[in-house]
């Protein structure tokens, strides 16, 4: 296939893959495309040993870093971040209300608590929360860096001019990812070399304007720059009416998530897998800021009456993802109430998502849809 996006990154398909498991990104690579790991949820010393891995695993071949840069945190998590007390005091600006209506919660689905004291002496007590700072988020591009990755994307906001600037001073291109046509122009002033337009079907932080809508309006803004269509992409007709819109490829991130390799904890998995487009929601439950997820008990307690309300990233997440660790774990063990909580995050493509694939067959397979979907516009049009 020929796109700019093809010749400019050295790859077979216009095809990017968003995903938090290193096995995915190398499968995707070596299969023709570009994987691209995300990093939030890494310390700099985790992020440096799964991108060594890819390293060995992908024979030279292009993979991208995507780091979690939010334009606008909670204060306090920044000043924790800057060293400012430390990463306990990150802990200690949550709110005793948000412990105890978690504690409630778990024990209304039955689900016993972890030992938080123990946790909060790991790494994994912080997990993505204590990466979502100026200073966390630069120790993750600086270790992205020093590998050979071929691409490197900022979500949740213009890229620091640090970034920018070490990244060109690498050779690497940026990319960012924008719900409006505001938000693009922002990201070519900054420097970016590619935009991902990404529609309100997506999974995980995204705005509300639908892909069909977004993708043509930033094509515009930004040309020349090239454009990646993201948001409920898991097909290859969704990639041949991207292309139609004026996208050079697509990057997609849900349609991993029912893969053989996938992280997605298995009880999850099968929640997809039975899922329709409509089981899923924009909540800000688990991050702090509009998300869209799978629906569960999670969710809906969190919208509910006797919920404090989410806070805001990422103190948020510090609440989130070490009682989903714990639900995760739990409802493992067949414990009912543990998997009416548990989701993770997913775009409406859900609905599309209905067998467990390798991820190079994902690949193949859209790549095949995508050349059966060229050839009956052909025949429409009377091409040869």
């Amino acid at each position: 296939m020929r796109t700019e996006v093809c010749e400019r990154f050295g790859i077979e398909f216009p095809l990017f893959a968003f995903s938090h498991c290193r096995d995915v990104v190398a499968a995707v690579t070596n299969a023709g495309g570009l994987g691209v790991l995300g990093a939030v949820a890494y310390t700099p010393d985790r992020l440096e040993e799964e991108l060594r891995w890819i390293d060995d695993h992908v024979g030279g071949r292009p993979y991208g870093v995507d780091v979690l840069v939010p334009s606008k945190i909670d204060e306090s998590a920044e000043k924790a971040g800057r060293g400012e007390g430390g990463l306990d005091t990150m802990l200690a600006a949550v709110p005793q209300e948000h412990w105890t209506f978690l504690f409630q919660l778990f024990e209304k689905y039955g689900v016993p608590l972890p030992d938080f004291e123990k946790a909060k002496k790991t790494r994994d007590a912080k997990g993505a929360g204590a990466q979502v700072t100026s200073q966390g988020a630069t120790a993750l591009i600086d270790v992205s860096l020093g590998h050979p990755i071929g691409l490197i994307a900022s979500a949740l906001g213009t890229p620091p001019p640090l970034m920018v600037d070490k990244a060109k001073a690498a050779g690497v291109p940026v990319a960012a990812l924008v719900g409006t046509a505001e938000h693009a122009r922002r990201q070519v002033a900054a420097g970016v070399d590619l935009i991902v337009a990404q529609g309100g079907e997506a999974g995980g932080h995204t705005g509300e304007i639908s892909t069909m809508v977004l993708v043509p309006e930033v094509v515009d803004t930004v040309a020349p720059i090239p454009v990646l269509a993201a948001g409920g992409i898991a097909t290859g007709r969704q990639m041949a009416a991207s292309m139609a819109l004026g996208a050079s490829g697509v990057w997609c991130g849900s349609v991993w998530l029912t893969t053989e390799e996938a992280e997605t904890p298995p009880h999850v998995k099968a929640k997809m897998l039975a899922a329709t487009s409509r089981d899923t929601v924009r909540s800000r439950s688990r991050t702090g800021k509009p998300a869209r997820q799978l629906k569960s008990a999670w969710t809906d307690e969190w919208e509910g009456p006797a919920s404090p309300g989410a806070l805001g990233m990422p103190l948020q997440m510090i609440v989130a993802e070490g009682a989903m660790r714990q639900i995760n774990k739990v409802a493992e063990s067949g414990n009912e109430g543990a998997r009416e909580l548990a989701n993770y995050f997913v775009g409406q493509c859900v609905g599309l998502m209905n067998t467990v694939r390798p991820a190079r067959q994902v690949v193949y397979d859209m790549i095949e849809e995508f050349a059966e979907a060229v050839e009956r516009l052909n025949a429409i049009t009377g091409a040869d």
